[in-house]
C-alpha cells in the first residue's frame, strides 16, 4: 500500500485539506459577526474538542467550557451577552476536533441537528433579516470559490506540469486503434473544444455524450496537416468511466521516482545496460544520426530496423553521454477472441497463427503483496488449476479469486518452483505481465480469431485442430532450430513470403507429457495470414512504463493579468465539471466508484505532492471548488439546503414546518451517510489495491 511510504505527504494534503475547511468556515463566521449574530463556536472537525481557545479563558486541551462554568457558574450558552462582556469571557470557543472530517460554526438559534432551535435572542440567527442570513450561509461556499481562484492563479503564475496531450500507447481493440489513431499524435481539440493536457482529453471523452461518437482532431508527429478521426468511447470497467483506449506519451528519460530502480533493473540488466551505468535519470538523446524526443520516436526507429541492432545514444543527468547497439524485440499479432470476454478483460492475446506464449513476470511492484513468492523473470507454468495460463487466463483467474491465495507453479532460472500467491481485492497480485517470449513454450491455443468488427465472422487460426497441449515447446519449423519466439516468427515469416499461394509450415513440438514425445505436426497459412505475418515489426526493448510522462506546462509566464484570467477560467471549467459529474453519474456514464470521499482525497493527494509544489496547489484548487459546489446543493444540512429553507421563507413569510425540517434531515443524514460509506468503500479498495 503505497499511501502508508509516503507520510510527508500525506501530512500536507490532510493540511491542505484543514486549510479548505478552515477557509470555508471563516467565511461563515466572519458573515456571522458582520450580521451580528452570536457565534458560539467555530470548530474543525467533529467530535471531541483535542484543543480548544476562549478570550479571557485562554488555551486548554480539551474544551473550554469547564473552565469557563467555574468562572460564570454556568454554560456560557446560558449567560446574556452582557454577562460575558462583564466577566471578560469571549462568546466563541475557537476549538480543533477529533474527527478531521469538516467543520462548523455553531451560531445561537442555528441548530442542523434540530431545525425546530430557535432563540429569542436578538441576536440570534432567526432573529436576524432573511438577506442576512442568506449571505451568512453562502459565504463558506463564496471563500471557497475564491480561494480557488487565488490557489489556480498562484499556480498558473509559476506553472503547472501535466501529461502532454501526445498518445503514447494505442490499446489494441479499443476505438482509439480502430479509428486509426497512432502513438505520436498530438491530439489538437475533442468536438472542437482546444485540448491543452492529456487530462483534458480524459475528461473530454468521460463526459461526451452516451452512444454518441467523439471527433478527434490530431496532428501527427512528423507535421502535415491536421485530421479528424471519429470514434465511440466505450465504457471502461476497470476506471468506471467512458474511454477510447489512449496512454500518455512517455519521454526518452528513465523514471527517477522511489522504487523505479528495482522495478527496472532486471530489463536493463536484460538490455545490457547496467554494465554501462546506465539506470534512473538517464535519457535516449540520439538513435543513430537522429535526435529523438519521446518514447514513440524511439519506437519508430526500432521498429525500421527490420530486428538490427542500432546505436542508441543514452545521455545521463550529469550530461556525460554513452552508446549502446540495441535491437529490438519482436511484435506478435493481436488475435481477438471471437466471443466477448467478462468486464475488465482484454478481448484479445499476443501471439502467432494462434499460439500463444505464457506469462512472463516483467515487474514486481514495491507494494505487491507477492514480493517474497514471485521475482522478475519468472514464468508462471500453473495458476490455480490452470496449466499454462495464457495471459486472459492469467488476469480471469486473478479477477474470479479477489482476497484469496492461490497455488502457482513458475519457472525460474531453469527450475520449477511451488509458491503461493495473494490476490488483493481487486483481483491483482502487485506484478506487471507480460509475454514469456524467451522459451518457445505456448499456453492455450486459439483456434478460431474474431475480426475487428463485433459483427465479424470468427476465422479459424492455422493450428485449429491440432490439439497443441499448453506447455508444448516447439523445437523447429522447416529446417530452422526454434530457440524463442523471435526465431519462431521469423521462421514462420520466411515460410510466408517463400511466394507460395498457401504454404505448408512443418512445425516439431515436444509434449509436454512424461516422455516428452516429439512430433511433427503440418499446418496451413491463408492469405490473409501471410500477409499478417509479413507486417509484423519491431518493438523497443524497454516499455514506455519505465520512462518519464513526456510533460507540458501550463503557465502565465509570470503575466499576473493572464494568470488571473487563467485562474477565473479554469475555476469555471472546474465548477461546470463538478455539476456535470453528478449529471453523468445520474446517467449511469461515470461510476459512483470515481468519487473521492476524504480517505480517496488523502490517497490521491499523496501522489499528487511527489509532482511538486505547483502541481499540489492546482490539485487544493479543485478540491476548493468541490467544497463549494457540493455544499450548495439543494440538500437538507447542507449549505445549499439551508438557502432553499430560506427562499421558501422569503417567499411564504415562514420557514418549513418543523415537522418537514426534521425529517429532510434525517433522509439527508441518511443520504449522506449512505453516499459516505459507499464512497469510503472505494477509497480503501483502491487502496488495498
Amino acid at each position: 500500500m503505497g499511501i502508508l511510504s509516503t507520510g510527508t505527504n500525506i501530512l500536507l494534503i490532510i493540511l491542505g485539506f484543514g486549510i479548505l475547511v478552515f477557509v470555508h468556515e471563516l467565511g461563515h463566521f466572519l458573515a456571522a459577526k458582520w450580521a451580528r449574530i452570536r457565534t458560539e463556536g467555530f470548530c474543525i472537525g467533529f467530535g471531541t474538542a483535542i484543543c480548544s481557545y476562549r478570550m479571557g479563558v485562554g488555551f486548554r486541551l480539551g474544551s473550554t467550557e469547564a473552565a469557563t462554568v467555574a468562572r460564570l457558574g454556568k454554560p456560557s450558552i446560558k449567560c446574556t451577552t452582557e454577562e460575558l462582556r462583564e466577566a471578560g469571557v469571549g462568546e466563541t470557543e475557537y476549538a480543533l476536533r477529533l474527527i478531521p472530517l469538516g467543520g462548523y460554526v455553531k451560531m445561537l438559534g442555528q441548530d442542523d441537528m434540530d431545525p425546530g432551535a430557535r432563540s429569542k435572542d436578538p441576536r440570534s440567527f432567526n432573529a436576524v433579516p432573511i438577506g442576512k442570513r442568506m449571505v451568512v450561509i453562502s459565504a463558506g461556499i463564496v471563500m471557497n470559490v475564491i480561494t480557488a481562484v487565488v490557489l489556480f492563479i498562484a499556480a498558473f503564475l509559476s506553472g503547472v506540469q501535466f501529461n502532454a496531450p501526445i498518445v503514447g500507447d494505442v490499446f489494441p481493440g479499443e476505438p482509439a486503434a480502430e479509428a486509426g489513431l497512432r502513438p505520436g499524435d498530438r491530439i489538437v481539440s475533442v468536438d472542437q473544444a482546444p485540448i491543452r493536457t492529456f487530462s483534458d482529453v480524459v475528461i473530454a471523452v468521460a463526459f461526451a455524450d452516451p452512444g454518441a461518437e467523439v471527433a478527434f482532431e490530431v496532428e501527427s508527429p512528423g507535421g502535415g496537416e491536421p485530421r479528424t478521426i471519429s470514434m465511440l468511447p466505450e465504457m471502461n470497467p476497470r476506471t468506471g468511466l467512458l474511454g477510447v483506449g489512449l496512454s500518455p506519451a512517455s519521454s526518452t528519460t528513465l523514471l527517477v521516482s522511489e522504487g523505479a530502480a528495482d522495478l527496472m533493473t532486471p530489463s536493463l540488466e536484460e538490455a545490457g545496460l547496467t554494465a554501462s551505468g546506465i539506470g534512473s535519470g538517464w535519457s535516449i538523446s540520439r538513435v543513430g544520426d537522429e535526435a529523438v524526443g519521446t518514447w514513440s520516436a524511439w519506437a519508430e526507429r526500432m521498429d525500421s530496423s527490420d530486428g538490427r541492432p542500432l546505436p542508441v545514444t543514452w545521455t545521463s543527468p550529469t550530461g556525460t553521454t554513452t552508446t549502446i547497439p540495441m535491437a529490438g524485440s519482436p511484435q506478435l499479432e493481436i488475435m481477438r477472441y471471437p466471443t466477448p470476454l467478462p468486464e475488465g478483460i482484454p478481448n484479445w492475446e499476443a501471439g502467432l497463427i494462434g499460439l500463444c506464449p505464457l506469462v512472463n513476470i516483467e515487474m514486481v511492484l514495491p507494494d505487491s503483496p507477492n514480493r517474497s513468492s514471485l521475482q522478475a523473470g519468472d514464468v508462471i507454468l500453473k495458476l490455480d488449476s490452470k496449466s499454462g495460463p495464457n495471459s486472459v487466463d492469467f488476469r480471469r483467474i486473478l479477477a474470479e479469486n479477489p482476497g484469496r491465495t492461490l497455488q502457482a507453479t513458475v519457472l525460474r532460472d531453469g527450475q520449477r518452483v511451488q509458491t503461493t500467491l495473494s490476490v488483493n481485492q481487486n483481483g491483482q497480485i502487485g506484478v506487471y505481465p507480460g509475454n514469456a517470449l524467451q522459451l518457445p513454450m505456448i499456453s492455450r491455443t486459439l483456434s478460431e480469431v474474431g475480426g475487428e468488427s463485433p459483427d465479424s465472422k470468427p476465422r479459424p487460426t492455422p493450428v485449429a485442430g491440432l490439439d497443441l497441449l499448453p506447455l508444448t515447446t516447439i523445437t523447429r519449423v522447416g529446417e530452422t532450430e526454434i530457440s524463442d519466439w523471435t526465431t519462431l516468427r521469423a521462421a514462420l515469416q520466411a515460410v510466408a513470403r517463400d511466394g507460395t499461394a498457401a504454404p505448408t509450415v512443418e512445425m516439431e513440438i515436444e509434449n509436454p507429457t512424461r516422455n516428452r514425445e516429439r512430433q511433427t505436426v503440418k499446418l496451413v497459412l491463408t492469405e490473409e495470414q501471410v500477409k499478417a505475418l509479413d507486417e509484423l515489426g519491431w518493438n523497443p526493448p524497454l516499455p514506455f512504463s519505465f520512462f518519464e510522462p513526456l510533460w507540458t506546462t501550463l503557465s502565465a509566464n509570470g503575466n499576473p493579468l493572464v494568470a488571473v484570467q487563467m485562474g477565473f477560467e479554469e475555476t469555471r471549467k472546474t465548477i461546470i465539471l463538478t455539476y456535470l459529474t453528478m449529471y453523468r453519474l445520474v446517467q449511469g456514464t461515470v461510476g459512483v466508484e470515481q468519487l473521492r470521499g476524504p480517505v480517496g482525497i488523502v490517497h490521491l493527494g499523496s501522489q499528487v505532492a511527489d509532482r511538486g509544489v505547483m502541481y499540489l496547489v492546482f490539485f487544493l484548487a479543485m478540491i476548493s471548488v468541490n467544497l463549494a459546489v457540493l455544499n450548495f446543493l439543494p440538500l437538507p444540512i447542507l449549505d445549499g439546503g439551508h438557502f432553499l429553507y430560506l427562499v421558501y421563507e422569503k417567499i411564504k413569510g415562514s420557514p418549513p414546518s418543523v415537522g418537514f425540517q426534521n425529517g429532510a434531515a434525517l433522509l439527508g443524514l441518511l443520504l449522506l451517510g449512505t453516499l459516505f460509506v459507499v464512497i469510503s468503500y472505494f477509497d480503501v479498495m483502491r487502496l488495498l489495491g
